[in-house]
């Protein structure tokens, strides 16, 4: 059977092949490639003769894919593409010095940033990112170590997890919004109350409904109030005093101890769920996305 290499002796032909089929054109892949026109149109000439197969149609200023060069250019771009992502790993875990966590807006707002200074404190070598987006990102996909999950480890057989912090939920207030309206002592007086919905767009969230429902009281009481698709802003105006609104209690109790917010009830969800770290299967962490691991999931820091 012919061998790759004797198929197609040289890398370089693919490299030059893949970036003069997204742009075609063998001028801008020069530019890009930091090479000449000419050598362009030999690299792509030369492959063309080694897989005796035209791949290119040469027209009047510009050029385009065949359709056999269409099928190929497919292949080459994934391949490439796979390449680059393992090759940037392997640096990665070589030279290290950052971390990537890609997390929710609230995640970053209400629970890592409190912790930052600690964070520096004990892992001074690092320098942590943080990806924020507002749904969950595919951390193969973006090349990024660690990510942040909400729901059941099972959910996600493409990543491995600890658990980071139990999910319970329970009404949070303001200061402010107590000393207008009053202090709501039992689940049923907040029936009465200005509630805040958070409508989450992309990840499964608890509602008020839900919420109701688990002490006990019809769903379908939950009075209507505003509405708002982004948790941080939901926090925000419950600060103001503009509400009451559901609180996650990995991200609320540290506001809760400060005073900012105030808890409510004595009604408390546990839904069995968890928030975890995840990280992807078959692809090993460097040293110092362990580390990160490590530092998240220590009860020191929950």
């Amino acid at each position: 059977m012919e061998t790759l290499r004797h198929l197609i002796p040289s890398i370089n032909g693919l490299v030059v092949f893949e970036a003069a089929g997204r742009l075609a054109s063998f001028s801008a892949a020069a530019r890009e490639l930091g090479m000449t026109q000419a050598a362009v149109s030999y690299a792509i000439g030369r492959l063309e003769v080694q897989l005796a197969t035209t791949l290119f149609l040469r027209e009047h200023r510009r050029v385009r894919l065949t359709a056999a060069g269409q099928r190929f250019h497919a292949d080459v771009s994934l391949g490439l593409s796979h390449i680059h992502r393992s090759a940037q790993g392997l640096r990665a875990v070589a030279v290290g010095g950052h971390v990537t966590l890609s997390a929710s807006t609230a995640f970053a707002a209400f629970w890592m940033v409190p912790r930052l200074q600690r964070f520096r404190e004990d892992l001074p070598e690092i320098d942590l990112r943080i990806q924020t987006a507002d749904r969950d990102l595919d951390l193969v996909g973006e090349g990024i170590p660690l990510g942040i999950r909400g729901g059941e480890a099972g959910e996600w057989p493409h990543y491995k997890c600890e658990i980071l912090a139990p999910e319970e939920i329970y009404p949070v207030c303001g200061v402010s919004y107590v000393a207008r309206f009053g202090r709501p002592e039992t689940v049923e007086n907040l029936l009465s109350h200005r509630l805040i919905h958070h409508e989450e767009p992309f990840r499964s969230t608890v509602t008020w409904s839900e919420w109701f429902a688990s002490a006990g009281i019809a769903g379908g009481n939950a009075p209507k109030g505003l509405q708002i698709n982004d948790y941080v802003a939901v926090i925000q105006s419950v600060i103001e005093g503009q509400g009451i609104a559901l609180g996650w209690g990995h991200l609320t109790d540290g506001l809760v101890e400060k005073g900012v917010l105030l808890r409510l009830t004595d009604h408390n969800l546990l839904t069995g769920k968890s928030f975890h770290v995840a990280w992807p299967r078959g692809r090993p962490l460097s040293p110092l996305a362990i580390q990160v691991r490590d530092w998240l999931t220590s009860p020191h820091n929950r």
